[in-house]
């Protein structure tokens, strides 16, 4: 695998910073990832899991569990799952139904299930502080209370989650619009049929030992591990056979340190969500940059007989040092796309999709946030410490940095906020949207503004963290709590954690 460890890049950044002058991923391409031969594995579409309507609750099963997964047909590998071997069934709810996930472990480690960019209470968070032990079952209950969109589930465990994450615990959590509401009209104008004109793509990066194993190691690269075969949905060189004129993909980076820039060569795509749901119009563009844990939902349209291949270009990661090592001069093809010879006809985008935001005026605390090597704002992650306390009902505005010339990003646990500057600039048309992780360029200050809405609890809290794996595991985060007014924040019930 390319890249660099922590120390042999930071030399090679003092080293090499005046050489480079800095240009990011300019340079001449030397992709580290190898493409199939053949992109003829038709793609898996995960299945949907099934629930049961309970009490008025309706109720989910999830189990966590070894198996042997094929990337590649005949080649077998040792790998974790949702319900399966790799994975995980995606799950779907309704906004304003209450939910409940019952998630058991059959791991022979503790393991946990973190919903993100979800709306809900801190103890149901499934973060670090609520582990399953092997062999134990762990009940999450909550309402759906945000707008309809293509969240997540993954495990959180306090140093493990990029090897967690990277042996398969991942699965889709679609949230659909209210029956009858102004959001359910629009959701039927775009292609909408799962798993026919409605494509769940989760996309991860694999090393294979020459044995097929995958290989854990990521060798101590600086921003983790970066995989030299990339999978979508747990194969390697998928097919997607499409039978209508229009077909929506709800995209997932789901690998633990890659950045991509998806797009169709020679054309564009249209953008209609960002991880939070809609957004305001649909917008053409060439490529979509996703760091891990973002996602986008894109609209291809398709003339009957047409090939088209889904390709990740080299990603402008900014001002960064030594780009081959951060993956910044890899691209490749992803997903290859075949319309049959006869399509059926799919409606048009709406021009207007949703209408949100909030008003910056309406801010009433301000916050900044620098992201160093490993520590946020001088520390590093500590279980046992509340970093910051939030009053319910209020919205905030949070300035973030990267301090470092590698990259970084940032999500943001309960809520879903808003980009309003770049580098005191607007945010470009893809950030204008819903967001609960955002990538971080070197140097360049992010503000975000957020409500802190219904869930208040001095005890537990929510996290706030980089979503390049590696670096969360080894301190990369913090811990905030939403309070009443006038309420402190009380830690008691996680003090028994320490420090990690």
């Amino acid at each position: 695998m390319s890249g660099l460890s922590r120390r042999g890049f930071l030399a090679a950044a003092g080293a090499g910073a005046a050489a480079v002058g800095l240009t990011g991923c300019n340079s001449a391409s030397t992709s580290a990832v190898s493409e199939p031969e053949q992109f003829d594995t038709p793609l898996p579409i995960p299945p949907l899991a099934e629930s049961e309507m309970i009490d008025g609750i309706r109720t989910f099963w999830i189990t966590a569990q070894p198996g042997r997964h094929e990337f590649r047909p005949g080649q077998s590998t040792s790998t974790w799952g949702f319900d399966g071997s790799y994975g995980g069934p995606t799950v779907r709810a309704a906004v304003g139904e209450r939910v409940a996930v019952e998630v058991t472990n059959d791991l022979d480690e503790a393991t946990s299930a973190h919903w993100h960019g979800m709306h809900l209470p801190p103890d149901m968070d499934g973060g670090p502080h609520q582990m399953i032990e092997p062999g134990d079952t762990w009940r999450a209950e909550w309402l759906i209370d945000q707008a309809p969109c293509t969240l997540w589930y993954h495990p959180h465990p306090h140093g493990a989650t990029e090897r967690h994450v990277y042996r398969g615990l991942t699965g889709l959590f679609y949230l659909d619009p209210a029956p009858g509401s102004a959001e359910e009209a629009v959701h039927e104008q775009l292609p909408h049929t799962y798993g026919v004109d409605d494509i769940p793509v989760v996309i991860g990066d694999k090393s294979f030992s020459d044995g097929g194993e995958l290989v854990i190691d990521d060798g101590g690269n600086e921003v983790g591990l970066l995989g030299d075969v990339v999978t979508v949905n747990g194969v390697v060189g998928p097919l997607l056979p499409v039978r209508t004129e229009r077909v929506r993909l709800r995209l997932l980076n789901a690998s633990t340190a890659r950045t991509y820039s998806l797009g169709l060569p020679g054309r564009t795509v249209t953008l209609v969500a960002t991880d939070g749901g809609l957004v305001r119009e649909p917008v053409a563009l060439e490529q979509v940059r996703l760091s891990p844990g973002e996602r986008a939902e894109v609209v291809v349209q398709l003339e009957p007989g047409e090939e088209v291949m889904l390709h990740s270009f080299e990603p402008d990661l900014g001002n960064v040092v030594v780009p081959f090592a951060v993956g910044a001069n890899d691209a490749f093809d992803v997903l290859r796309i075949v319309a049959g010879s006869e399509l059926a006809p799919s409606e048009d985008v709406p021009g207007e999709l949703t209408s949100f935001g909030l008003d910056a005026a309406s801010a009433t605390v301000r916050r900044e946030f620098r992201l160093s090597d490993r520590e946020i704002n001088g520390a590093e992650m500590d279980m046992a410490r509340i970093d910051e306390t939030v009053e319910v009902g209020t919205t905030e505005i949070w300035t973030v940095i990267n301090d470092d010339l590698s990259p970084h990003n940032f999500h943001v646990h309960d809520v879903q906020f808003e980009v309003l500057s770049v580098g005191g600039s607007p945010p470009p048309p893809e950030l204008r949207g819903h967001k609960d992780t955002v990538y971080l360029e070197p140097g360049r200050a992010v503000e975000l503004i957020m409500r802190f809405e219904d869930y208040a609890d001095p005890q537990w809290p929510y996290m706030y963290h980089c979503h390049l794996l590696r670096h969360e595991d080894e301190g990369l985060m913090g811990q905030f709590v939403v309070v009443n007014p006038g309420e402190a924040a009380d830690p008691s019930m996680i003090a028994g954690h320490g420090h990690h």
